[in-house]
């Protein structure tokens, strides 16, 4: 791995003795891995070592190798024949696709939480959002992100369909990364609050065409990151 990796691997060290071996340890390691990935500690087209991975963990290569095979399903790293495994970069192509795929699912989620709103939900939604927004104040994008995640989960899995889960965390991965890069431009904490905000007071007043609204929008928020991220940052990009 190269010099700018040094802080994961030490990262990792540390956070091998907190592995709990009462559980499968490559779902630990994705998880570690895909975080790095996801706050950009592990750069688009940065060399992943296995082998370092292992002996800082201290693990086998086994449970590495898992994690970095459910990474690859997921489109955030790559396996090059001969040469190693890397982290993805961007592909525009992919991006727009899953913010398509999402948005399609997901105005369908908010549209079925609207005809039939659900106060607990409502509540629970607002709860995720003061937490979004406790850490905007503490520039704390990747819990913000988490939050952010947790807030869009929340939604899908109080329809109760398990598949339409799995295929939206499924496809946000390629959007996952620019999306924490987006959270350090100008405002965007308030924009995504604000955007939240409108689809738990669209569902709450039962409106479903101001929920469809809510959720178009916030889902092509990525458009405005795409207008300059490319040219800003052609590195990360294929």
């Amino acid at each position: 791995m190269s010099e700018e990796s040094v802080p994961f691997l030490e990262k990792a060290a540390e956070y091998g003795k907190q592995i709990d071996y009462n559980r499968p340890a490559s779902g630990q390691i994705y998880g570690f891995i895909r975080d790095a990935i996801v706050s950009m500690q592990l750069q688009p087209g940065q060399l992943i070592s296995e082998t370092a991975l292992a002996n800082k963990f201290g693990v086998s290569r086994t449970p590495v190798r898992e994690a970095l095979i459910k990474l690859s399903n997921l489109g955030f790293t790559e396996v090059r024949p001969q040469r190693g495994t890397y982290v993805s970069r961007f592909s525009l192509d992919k991006i727009l696709e899953a913010r398509f795929i999402r948005e399609a699912l997901e105005v369908s989620v908010v549209s079925a939480l609207a005809e039939k709103p659900s106060a607990s939900l409502v509540l629970e939604a607002e709860e995720v959002v003061a937490k979004q927004k406790m850490a905007a104040e503490a520039d704390d994008a990747l819990l913000f992100q988490a939050l952010d995640d947790e807030f869009h989960q929340l939604l899908v899995g109080s329809t109760g369909y398990l598949r339409v889960a799995a295929m939206i965390d499924q496809e946000k991965a390629h959007m996952d990364r620019v999306r924490n890069l987006s959270l350090h431009m100008t405002g965007q904490y308030t924009r995504v609050l604000t955007q939240h905000r409108a689809i738990i007071q669209a569902i709450k007043s039962g409106s479903v065409s101001d929920a469809v609204a809510a959720m178009s929008t916030h889902l092509r928020e990525i458009y405005k990151v795409l207008d300059t991220l490319p040219s800003d940052h052609p590195e990360y990009f294929q």
